[in-house]
């Protein structure tokens, strides 16, 4: 066994290398072991179409490494290393097939402008809700950086109580196992209202009916108003290219091309880990896994705790997503109206029902005859990701089933991705030129990203599901990824689980590696 480092991390994802950047900064050695050719896992971004055409393969949002307490630490030194952000003004909209849209801008007054044109009451509503924002976000935002451990939450419990007594801790605690369906219709009376922010429950798993999910349109909608969004300048790899040249900046080592095979262990005690050519790296404090919960027991061989690794083995994972990445001769020509080239995301999503019959039938194992869509726009901030006067269009097709089963529309007859990608991509693409007539003949150069290839590229992605796990609430909070392991420790001793299968979960935040990190390191 090789000398080998103070921590071996597996998996180069972004919460991997959140977790090495803070280590290397307490002075550990840590070394991190990647299978893919290139770090990032769901963060990268290259030439997936045409020569100069950059796209974003999964992640495009980074608001929440932004706004991460990782990024308050490790700020400036990313910036050193090169990290770029590219501010936006107007991060969502969604467009109806009524000929009408609505879009969320930083711009108050425009936004409420907006929704009093579907409803007066509503916009009075949503000014009251932007007004409380502050004091709402210190209360959530305390609550989703905790560690889950019990003294932790016992604090967290005291600082809720003493700010908000009793009725407005319970007023709290039922707001955050609400459906999204059961906030936004008690709140707001339009429909084009409600369904604008129950698109970002699809985000994460929360079709409108499900108990838990009210946080995060709730959160997209008053942060976006707050705050905007911010993506990565030439693409979301800029955080990923930042932290790889922090990590070898301090002694710390990235290895890609490098697969796992097994993580060594002795008498209840992780060692290390054996790589597939061969080689094996003792870890002298730690080894981290930034795997899916059942990937964890096979690297193993087990950990010695059935009943832990039985929960890993049947952790749920959420229904899968295809991308499409188009390069664009020019941005779509959205019916609703010019200025919806104007936001980064254009949710295509038009009502409450519709994304609760497409959430059921990708959990059904059928291909939604309307999935919902997210069109990302990212050039229209950062033209550096195309040539001059081009554009790339980022879609995400959500959601779809990661084991075909059948087809909602009895259209296509294939049940694997091999054969069902391109008809599913076309369904899409109808979709999108239903709402922007012309685009399909501004297609330049196109690539489909099946469920399948998602998980091909990285394991962590089962079925295509891009958050590693669902995030319903018997799994979620004190329960990710199993009771009593919220803070990504494991039956065997120096074993530790990170990535968007530990709390708080997935997205950019790297919240589940920076914790980790200031666990171990002791600050």
């Amino acid at each position: 066994m090789t000398t080998g480092h103070d921590a071996v991390i597996v998996g180069a994802g972004h919460n991997s290398l959140a977790c090495a950047v803070h280590l290397a900064a307490c002075g550990w050695n840590v070394g991190i072991y990647e299978q893919a050719q290139q770090a990032g896992g769901a963060v990268r971004s290259g030439a997936y179409t045409l020569p100069g055409f950059r796209h974003d393969w999964a992640a495009m949002n980074l608001s929440l490494f932004a706004g991460s307490p990782f990024f308050k630490a490790h700020g400036a030194a990313l910036g050193a290393q090169g990290l770029e952000f590219v501010p936006v003004d107007r991060p969502f909209a969604s467009a109806f097939p009524d000929g009408r849209w609505l879009g969320v801008s930083t711009d108050a007054s425009a936004t409420a402008a907006r929704i009093a044109a579907f409803s007066e009451a509503d916009a009075r509503t949503w000014s009251t809700l932007a007004a409380g924002f502050p004091a709402e976000a210190e209360a959530i935002f305390d609550l989703l950086g905790s560690s889950m451990r019990n003294q932790a939450l016992a604090g967290l419990g005291f600082r809720l109580w003493r700010r908000r007594r009793v009725g407005g801790a319970l007023d709290l605690a039922r707001f955050l196992v609400q459906s999204p369906r059961g906030w936004l219709t008690e709140t707001f009376e339009s429909p084009h209202l409600q369904a604008t922010l129950a698109a970002w429950g699809m985000h994460l798993d929360f079709a409108p009916d499900i108990a838990g999910g009210a946080l995060f349109p709730y959160l997209e909608a008053m942060a976006g108003q707050a705050f905007g969004m911010v993506i990565g300048r030439g693409g979301a790899d800029t955080i990923i290219r930042a932290m790889v040249a922090e990590v070898a900046a301090r002694g710390g080592q990235v290895e890609c091309g490098a697969r796992v095979t097994r993580i060594l262990h002795v008498d209840g005690r992780a060692t290390g880990i054996e790589l597939a050519d061969g080689r094996r790296i003792a870890a002298r404090r730690a080894v981290i896994a930034n795997a899916a919960p059942r990937a964890l027991v096979a690297l193993t061989g087990g950990t010695g705790d059935a009943g832990f690794d039985r929960r890993m083995q049947v952790f749920e994972h959420a229904p899968g997503t295809m991308m499409i990445h188009l390069a664009l001769d020019a941005l779509p020509d959205w019916a609703a109206g010019e200025e919806l080239k104007r936001f980064a995301y254009v949710h295509l999503a038009p009502s409450l029902d519709q994304m609760a019959r497409t959430h059921a039938q990708a959990k059904a194992g059928l291909l939604p005859d309307e999935p919902v869509i997210v069109a990302g726009q990212p050039t229209a901030f950062d033209p550096t990701r195309a040539p001059e006067g081009k554009h790339v269009l980022w879609l995400q097709v959500r959601m779809v089933p990661g084991t075909i089963r059948g087809d909602a529309a009895g259209e296509i007859d294939a049940t694997d991705w091999a054969a069902a990608g391109e008809p599913m991509a076309a369904r899409a693409i109808d979709i999108l030129e239903r709402y922007a007539p012309g685009t399909r003949a501004r297609i330049l150069g196109r690539r489909i990203v099946t469920p399948a290839q998602l998980e091909a590229e990285n394991p962590n992605l089962v079925g295509g599901d891009q958050l590693c796990g669902s995030h319903h609430l018997a799994q979620h909070f004190l329960f990710r990824p199993a009771r009593g392991h919220a803070d990504g420790s494991t039956p065997l001793a120096n074993l530790h689980l990170t990535g968007a299968a530990v709390w708080p979960g997935a997205g950019t935040g790297a919240g589940p590696g920076f914790l980790l990190a200031r666990k171990l390191a002791g600050k």
